[in-house]
């Protein structure tokens, strides 16, 4: 007997998480999510799955985020029919998020098509649409924590509370297998871990003594400070009134589900403690709008907060669902506070708002979550000075910030803790969901904690192991790849082209006359036929 496990995604990046796991009498996935960020990423959203989504049985989601869950419809619409298995909180998000995620990709193909029609290019046609999205909530099966699920013959699976978002699950596994006949392969994948002590959600927990674990690492390497509720609200009170008191606007891209509701939260509080300015703010997202509505219902089951539903629903709070809605903001250019959504700036509302306060010196931009490499986030994270909005190139003035004290993710020290805190983990430990440098940093601390070094495993994206192999850690079997690995979770050449593009731009407008600006294009052109001349023939085609 075999069981293979294969990393369709979140292996060396932190996007597109999808495991597969194979056995003699069944085949299913451990999340379907969407891949972000570059464009050579996000390209593997429309090609074909790298396994047959007919003979799949099943899917186990850890959360509702986009990059867990956001290829279910397409996942169906190719030939799945089986159940998905989810929290109730999980279930309850993606009603919602995957339908707006198939009318994003619906805008945003089209938006797309009239620009590819103008240069003479064929159509692309979108990942999924909203009805599909829709339709996508009928296979869902609702599951309790902590309570045995038996999906298909010799698999039982256990959900526990990872402390990440409403719903999140890390997903404990036990499958049979005949060396010797009542052996129990035991995996645990973490999913997305919450961090200690976060606002709305309990500490994270699971069990020990594994075969193996997949654990994400997305913050590996990286300290965070642990705050009280009160000092987090503080120290985003400062950040408001030093935005508002230069009679200035806060714009603040925001994920739809979990930071837009703390962010709520606190504002509420902040505001009835008159530690604000009392000034509008708006909620332009109709998913976030939408999944504060969730929350509402959920509201008694949150920890530490002391607090109802109505901490969602403060007079200074505006919900703007329409796009005549969302437009009508613009007129306010002092004395505001938006929050709409991406939180990395990649899709919906917040380019709109980016694009109208980006060049106004009196604006300021917060960021308040991970911002994926080749994200507009991470470009304005990294001090861009030019950025590329909907085809318009746009100088940036507006001061930018960047907090974590709201993040959804354990930080580097945490993850440790958690990983100690499930062994024995006897075979091997898969570290996935994390940058190159944070992937080598979480490997490098658990090693020093005394786990063997050789048994710590750093996946590239579609690698398969064979997980009852004779060798103690788990044995790796070639397998075809969809993206060079050094391709993977790096800027590709569409961002290098842009920001060679932007700092071209940025150059020839700074230069101090027509003739150095002729002179620089004149260089470039002779570097660029150069540089193609003593390429060799093999790289030209």
């Amino acid at each position: 007997m075999t069981i293979e496990l294969t990393f369709c995604g979140a292996a060396q990046t932190v996007t597109g998480s999808c495991f597969w796991i194979r056995t003699a009498k069944t085949q299913f996935l451990v999340d379907c999510g969407m891949f972000q960020g570059p464009k050579s990423l996000k390209a593997l959203n429309y090609g074909a799955f790298p396994f047959d989504p007919a003979a799949l049985d099943f899917v186990l989601l850890t959360h509702a985020h986009t990059d867990h869950a956001g290829l279910i419809p397409r996942l169906i619409r190719m030939g799945f029919d089986g159940p998905v298995y989810a929290t109730r909180g999980t279930r309850d998000l993606l009603s919602y998020m995957l339908p707006d995620s198939g009318h994003i990709q619906e805008m945003e193909v089209t938006f797309l098509n009239r620009r590819r029609a103008r240069r003479g290019l064929p159509e692309v046609a979108t990942i999924y649409t909203r009805e599909q999205g829709d339709a996508a909530i009928n296979c869902f099966r609702p599951v309790p924590y902590e309570t045995w699920l038996e999906p298909a013959a010799g698999v039982r699976v256990r959900f526990w509370n990872a402390g990440h978002i409403l719903g999140s699950a890390s997903i404990e596994l036990e499958m049979a297998t005949e060396r010797p006949p009542d052996r129990q392969l035991r995996l645990l994948f973490s999913g997305d871990i919450g961090p200690e002590h976060k606002l709305f959600h309990p500490d994270p927990k699971a069990p020990e003594n594994w075969d193996y674990v997949i654990c994400e690492a997305t913050y590996g390497g990286r300290g965070r400070a642990d705050l009280s509720a009160g000092e987090r609200r503080n120290r985003l009170g400062d950040i408001v009134r030093r935005a508002l008191g230069r009679n200035g606007v806060l714009v603040i891209p925001a994920f739809a589900i979990e930071r837009t509701q703390e962010l709520l939260a606190d504002l509420a509080i902040l505001l009835s403690e008159r530690g604000i300015p009392q000034v509008p703010v708006f909620l332009d997202s109709p998913l976030a709008i939408r999944a504060t509505g969730i929350f509402d219902d959920h509201a008694d089951g949150f920890e530490d907060v002391g607090m109802t539903a109505s901490a969602f629903r403060h007079p200074s709070f505006h919900f703007t669902e329409s796009v005549a809605q969302s437009r009508a903001i613009e007129r306010y250019t002092s004395g505001v506070i938006i929050i709409a959504a991406s939180g990395m700036c990649d899709a919906g509302r917040i380019r709109h708002h980016l694009k109208n306060h980006l060049w106004r010196d009196n604006a300021t931009i917060l960021l308040t979550g991970y911002q994926a490499p080749g994200t507009l986030g991470r470009f304005l994270q990294d001090g861009a000075r030019t950025v590329r909005i909907q085809g318009e190139d746009i100088r940036v003035k507006a001061d930018i910030r960047s907090i974590d004290f709201y993040s959804g993710h354990a930080d580097g020290d945490s993850l440790v803790r958690w990983i100690q805190g499930r062994q024995p983990i006897k075979r091997g430990l898969f570290l996935v969901h994390g940058e190159e440098n944070g992937l080598n940093a979480l490997k490098t601390a658990i090693a020093e904690g005394g786990f063997p070094e050789d048994r710590i495993v750093l996946p590239r994206l579609d690698d398969s192991f064979q997980l009852l192999g004779e060798a103690v850690r788990p044995e790796l079997k070639k397998a075809p790849r969809r993206l060079a690995p050094d391709v993977v979770g790096r800027p590709d050449w569409h961002n290098h082209l842009t920001r060679l593009s932007i700092t071209l731009r940025d150059m020839l407008e700074d230069a101090p006359d027509e003739k150095t600006r002729t002179r620089i294009l004149k260089r470039l052109d002779r570097a660029v036929e150069d540089a193609w001349a003593h390429m060799p023939p093999s790289e030209k085609h």
